[in-house]
C-alpha cells in the first residue's frame, strides 16, 4: 500500500537527522504496541552511518523495544475492551488475536521469544499477554531475550560487513531470524514436540478462531 511504503520512507529519513537516537528510540517503542513499520532498516542505516556506535544504537533500540512491550501489555491487560480490540482490527491482526492467545497459553515466555526475533508482529503478542494476563516479569524477561537478541544481531552485521549487507538484510531478514530463533530455542521446541508425543493439544492452537475456544 502506497501509506505503508510513505511511513517506511519517512522513518528512514530519520536515520540522517541530527537526533536520530531518539528517533530510534520512538520507532523501537511505539513498534512494540502499535506502529507498522519494524525499526530494523532504520538501526541498520545508523549502523552503516557509524558502525562504531553499532551496539549502542542495537541496546537503545532493544530497551525501548522492551518499554514498548510494557506499554502493549498495559493496552491488553487494562484496555483491550477500549482500546486494545480497536487496535488489533486496525492492524489486520483480528485472526491472528486468538492464535497468539492459545501460543501464548501454551507456551508462555518461549512464544514471546519466538515473536521478539522473527518477523511475527511484536505488538500482536504484547498486547495479547496482557489481555490474558501473562505473568509479567516473565514476560519482561522474555521481551529482553527476544528483542535483544534480534536487534544485537542486526547491529553486529551492519558493523561487521557494512554496506553490501544492507540489501541482504532488508531481502532475507526474516530468514536470518527464522535461522536465529532455531538455534536459540529450537532445542526447547523439540523437547516439547517428543514430550507431547501424539497429543493432539500441540497443533491445537492453529485451529482456534475465537477467544471463546481457549
Amino acid at each position: 500500500m502506497r501509506w505503508i511504503r510513505a511511513l517506511y520512507d519517512w522513518t528512514m529519513e530519520k536515520a540522517a537527522h541530527p537526533h536520530a537516537e531518539r528517533w530510534l528510540a520512538f520507532f523501537a517503542f511505539v513498534e512494540s504496541s502499535f506502529f507498522p513499520i519494524p525499526p530494523h532498516p532504520l538501526l541498520g542505516l545508523m549502523c552503516l552511518a557509524e558502525p562504531k556506535k553499532a551496539l549502542r544504537f542495537a541496546f537503545i533500540c532493544t530497551a525501548f523495544s522492551v518499554l514498548g512491550g510494557m506499554f502493549g501489555y498495559a493496552i491488553g491487560y487494562f484496555f483491550y475492551e477500549a482500546i486494545g480490540e480497536w487496535l488489533i482490527g486496525a492492524l489486520g491482526l483480528t485472526e491472528s488475536f486468538p492464535v497468539a492467545a492459545c501460543y501464548l497459553r501454551e507456551y508462555d515466555w518461549q512464544a514471546i521469544m519466538i515473536a521478539g526475533t522473527t518477523p511475527i508482529p511484536f505488538k500482536l503478542l504484547t498486547i495479547t499477554a496482557g489481555f490474558i494476563s501473562m505473568n509479567f516479569p516473565t514476560f519482561v524477561l522474555a521481551s529482553i531475550g527476544g528483542r535483544g537478541a534480534i536487534f544485537i544481531f542486526v547491529g553486529v552485521l551492519f558493523q561487521v560487513f557494512g554496506a553490501p549487507i544492507k540489501s541482504f538484510v532488508d531481502k532475507y531478514l526474516g530468514w536470518l531470524s527464522a535461522l536465529f530463533v532455531v538455534l536459540v530455542v529450537g532445542g526447547f521446541l523439540v523437547l516439547t514436540q517428543v514430550d507431547g508425543g501424539d497429543d493432539a493439544s500441540d497443533d491445537r492452537c492453529a485451529n482456534v478462531t475465537s477467544i471463546t475456544q481457549l
